[in-house]
């Protein structure tokens, strides 16, 4: 904790005061992000970072393994359908992005089993991915099914984002994009879903 409140002071000092303008419009106007980012919570891989987004610019639900849940409106609790719903039906974003990355501990888990003895959450919330994890295995090696099923599970939640009614509409009438990336924290390449499904680096 000590290190983060070291970090709260030098944010006050150094970053606060450069964009206290920023901050105050955002303030005083609510925000207005023309994006949407899905991201994994992996400490590791920050949206924000990698796309050198200011405070405002940018949506963003961190999730295990950047998953996009079936559309089921129920009683039930549902993080990020309701941040879905909020980005799309309330700030109107133009564009939505299922960011995933290498070396995904989630998707680990979706292959081998989560790594507790009883996991309580993280198996039930990884079989959304089923279907990937299907896929991926049906044409990988041992060696290439990490990677192969972190590029299926960011396929399957643009296809789990098409089953929401009102992301389905948005994207008829031209005023909503999906993209699907993957971030390489090797690397620190950014790769896009291209239309014929395969993934390529953006240029630098």
């Amino acid at each position: 904790m000590q290190n983060l409140l070291a970090g709260y002071r030098r944010f006050r000092q150094q970053a606060w005061q450069e964009r206290r303008r920023l901050f105050g419009m955002l303030a005083e106007h609510g925000q207005s992000p023309r994006a949407m980012v899905i991201a994994c919570a992996d400490s590791r891989v920050d949206p924000a970072m990698i796309f050198d987004a200011a405070p405002g610019e940018i949506f963003t639900v961190r999730n295990i393994a950047a998953l996009v849940p079936p559309y089921a409106p129920d009683g039930t609790h549902h993080g990020t359908s309701a941040a879905l719903e909020f980005a799309v039906r309330v700030l109107h974003v133009s564009d939505l992005i299922v960011l995933g990355h290498a070396m995904c501990s989630g998707v680990a888990a979706l292959l081998h089993g989560a790594p507790l003895a009883q996991a309580d959450f993280i198996n039930s919330w990884v079989s959304i991915a089923a279907p990937a994890r299907a896929r991926a295995l049906a044409h990988a090696t041992p060696e290439t099914a990490q990677n192969i099923c972190e590029f299926e599970t960011i396929k399957l939640s643009l296809e789990n984002l098409r089953g929401f009614p009102w992301i389905a509409a948005a994207e008829r009438a031209d005023g909503l994009r999906l993209h699907g990336a993957s971030f390489d924290i090797r690397s620190g390449v950014l790769s896009l879903l291209g239309e014929r499904g395969q993934f390529r680096p953006v240029s630098p």
